[in-house]
């Protein structure tokens, strides 16, 4: 099982960050459609396999992000 909400978490570093979709797209070279795509759950970040053979191994998949040093 995929432990994180992905989308939420994609939205609160948005709001976080002061950065609109439209801002992020422009950096990503990708349209703000896609972006939106992505914050609604209509495009999927982390592969269904991927976590279907981690589950078959007995293992939850737990996201943990970290924010880099800028200096």
């Amino acid at each position: 099982m995929l432990r994180n909400n992905v989308e939420l978490d994609l939205k609160t570093k948005l709001i976080e960050g002061e950065m609109s979709q439209t801002e992020i797209a422009d950096k990503l070279g990708v349209t703000v459609s896609y972006v939106n795509k992505i914050t609604r759950g209509r495009e999927h970040m982390v592969n269904r396999t991927f976590v279907a053979m981690m589950e078959q191994l007995g293992y939850d998949v737990r996201l943990v992000y970290e924010k880099r040093d800028e200096t």
